[in-house]
């Protein structure tokens, strides 16, 4: 009797001491959930300002991606002359983000833009195969950004 109330007093204090169980995914549906991780690269963007379009990527010489796994995401662009050309380009950012059905919601934590750093943006993201649509508008008062954008992205293997 002592020894079996001994072990239940050891089994709860083991216990008390292990961390606080988290989620370690973001809230997804289940179609989302196995077919988003992944690395994408960009094919083309559109930013779209008061009904005028501008199309920013593809740039010659640049190569941007971007990655998700299952509660962050992350992008990278650079140039493939590796800094050395007339124009050298390195951008990144990172964060966390939500995704229920296709409503997407980035939260930027990390970005070379310093001012970007801690916004949220809502996005829509719509799955054609292997391609992935993003379209949202990015807006920050502060900044005078107001446009909406459109990015197709590949899945690589």
């Amino acid at each position: 009797m002592r020894s079996t109330l001994y072990l239940a007093l050891l089994l709860l204090a083991l216990m008390a001491c292990q961390p606080a169980i988290r989620p370690t995914t973001v809230a997804t549906d289940s179609l989302h959930a196995e077919t988003l991780n992944g690395t994408y690269k960009l094919l083309s963007a559109l930013i779209i300002t008061k009904g005028d379009t501008q199309q920013t990527f593809p740039v010659a010489n640049q190569e941007m991606v971007k990655l998700f796994n299952g509660t962050h995401f992350a992008f990278l662009k650079h140039d493939l002359t590796q800094g050395q050309g007339n124009n050298p380009v390195f951008e990144a950012g990172e964060g966390t983000f939500t995704l229920h059905n296709h409503h997407y919601t980035e939260h930027l934590v990390y970005c070379n833009y310093r001012a970007w750093e801690n916004q949220d943006f809502s996005f829509t993201l719509t799955q054609q195969g292997d391609t992935l649509i993003q379209k949202g508008i990015e807006k920050i008062d502060s900044l005078q950004v107001d446009h909406e954008i459109v990015e197709t992205y590949l899945k690589q293997p």
